[in-house]
């Protein structure tokens, strides 16, 4: 059975709110989601990926799809959480593909 599931692009300021949500830094939410983390101008590290989402200046969105997987990843969509199948058989049962 395919799901159906809404897949808004999230403003910058509701990503930030979303992030702040899960009590990760930018950097601890960017390497979740697989984007570049670099060391920054004092050192620390930042992922200026992760900043430009959030930005309420800078046109880039986030894609819905990925928004949502952050949110499945993090325990926090308002409808869906990931679950692990107890085995193989059960992809199978709902003609679903094992991966």
């Amino acid at each position: 059975m395919i799901m159906r599931i809404e897949l808004p692009s999230p403003s910058g300021e509701e990503l930030k709110t979303a992030r702040f949500k899960t009590g990760l830094s930018q950097v601890d939410a960017a390497a979740l989601m697989g984007y570049p983390v670099q060391t920054g101008s004092r050192g620390g590290l930042q992922s200026r990926t992760w900043q430009a989402l959030e930005s309420t200046s800078d046109p880039r969105n986030m894609p819905g799809p990925i928004f949502a997987m952050f949110q499945l990843l993090t325990g926090t969509h308002s409808e869906y959480v990931l679950a692990k199948r107890d085995s193989p058989a059960d992809a199978e049962e709902t003609n679903m593909p094992t991966i």
